[in-house]
């Protein structure tokens, strides 16, 4: 009874949060979520949740698999309830699921998709039930927050040690595609994978975190990389990275934006190698569920600053989060496959959310092509700037900015081609002054 209560009182102060957050232009986010595990800290276990529940994990690519999969569900005539707009620690997945409740706690939908913060797949499972886990990736990231990558590995393969329901993984990721032997007694583990791109390369050219064979510390020999340890990888002594393929991208084709799976063509807007595979990951939730990916990632719209093309003042424009290493390198990756003349604007902030560490940016790989000029901008434009010097890079053609708003009209002085990358709370802000100039949705 008590947490029916808490409950309606939830949903009378998100009533009145949002007639307040829509005068102040804000976003409530996490706060309904933060207010009621404060009055019952186990409140998801009163929901009541009867169709599956997909999930996606991942350092990168959580938030544009997490939305495509909703998509692609509701593409197909379901009714979704998802953390669309991110916010995937506990207290933004009970925002989510407190909006979408009924009086008694009650989910009425066809499917509940969320995407989770690594760190908290563990906790939020333990309450709620979980039909299909999706992994995409692990890097470092926030080291502040998460400490080395492999802690968080390990957290989720204990829970995946008790875990009998979907779990979909990235193959061509050796500390994702190792989950799959957490618990030898699930049969539904499915796996895919991309096949080789026009920009791999035979050897690592940017930081990685797969090296060695999780389960006899031999050496991991690959055929080839796509970007940082992402690729076709095999242990010579016990044959890791060798497993049956649930879905096999082929014939990816960034300039024409196509791919092939199981002799189906599938057209796409997105023309980036880390995005081909968030859709491999979609199309392999599609095919657990029996349900068509291919018209809705016809027409599946990147946004948000996730890939993200625009056009301002008659500039084209792309916009990408990089809140880490590999983040930075895969859009510098699709910069450089760009062959048109360009300008850059990286974003650096330090604050709480992001990691004050900024050490990471010094595994960021800037080697760019035809680009004329850089501006940086946040918090931390300096040392952007400074790293991006020490490259090779012209310091002549190198503007740092601390005031944003003058980053971006800096940036625009020239009619050049556009790309944005920010890291996490700078992405926002940078997307609100880009779009106070004047923008259109390409």
């Amino acid at each position: 009874m008590y947490n029916l209560l808490v409950i309606l009182f939830a949903k009378v102060l998100n009533f009145f949060a949002n007639i307040l957050c829509k005068i102040l232009h804000k976003n409530n986010g996490n706060l309904l979520g933060k207010i009621v595990k404060k009055l019952s800290p186990d409140i998801l276990k009163s929901i009541k949740i009867d169709c599956p529940v997909i999930a996606v994990t991942a350092t990168n690519g959580k938030t544009t698999t997490n939305n495509a999969i909703r998509y692609m569900l509701e593409q197909n005539g379901k009714k979704v309830v998802s953390n669309s707009e991110g916010n995937n620690m506990e207290t933004g997945i009970i925002t989510t699921l407190i909006k979408a409740c009924t009086l008694t706690g009650k989910i009425k939908a066809d499917f509940v998709t969320f995407e989770v913060d690594e760190s908290y797949v563990p906790v939020v499972f333990k309450k709620i039930p979980l039909s299909t886990l999706v992994v995409l990736d692990f890097f470092r990231d926030q080291l502040d927050r998460n400490g080395e990558v492999e802690s968080l590995i390990l957290k989720i393969n204990e829970f995946l040690k008790t875990y009998d329901g979907n779990l979909v993984l990235n193959n061509d990721d050796p500390n994702v595609a190792r989950l799959g032997r957490a618990n030898e007694n699930n049969k539904n583990v499915y796996y895919f994978s991309v096949d080789k791109y026009k920009y791999a390369t035979e050897k690592e050219v940017e930081a990685g975190e797969g090296k060695f064979c999780p389960f006899d510390k031999t050496r991991l020999e690959y055929e080839y990389y796509q970007y940082s340890h992402i690729g076709k990888f095999k242990c010579p002594k016990c044959g890791y990275g060798e497993e049956n393929l649930f879905a096999e991208i082929k014939d990816v084709d960034l300039e024409q934006r196509t791919f092939k799976e199981n002799g189906i063509t599938y057209k796409t807007l997105a023309n980036n190698i880390y995005t081909v595979y968030n859709y491999a990951a979609v199309i392999s939730v599609a095919k657990l569920y029996k349900l068509d990916a291919k018209e809705a990632l016809k027409t599946f719209k990147l946004d948000n600053g996730r890939a993200e093309n625009i056009e301002v003042n008659g500039c084209e424009t792309i916009i990408n989060l990089a809140k880490n290493p590999t983040g930075a390198n895969v859009s510098l990756r699709t910069l450089n496959e760009d062959p048109e003349e360009k300008e850059l604007l990286f974003v650096l902030n330090d604050k709480a959310a992001d990691g004050h560490d900024v050490s990471w940016i010094w595994d960021i790989n800037f080697e760019v092509k035809n680009v004329t000029r850089i501006v940086t901008a946040g918090t931390r434009a300096y040392d952007m700037a400074i790293r991006i010097k020490t490259s090779g890079f012209d310091a002549d053609k190198i503007e740092p900015y601390l005031d944003l708003k003058e980053a971006v009209q800096a940036l625009y002085r020239t009619k050049t081609k556009k790309y944005v990358i920010a890291n996490y709370t700078a992405l926002q802000p940078t997307r609100k002054e880009i779009f106070q100039l004047g923008t259109v949705l390409k």
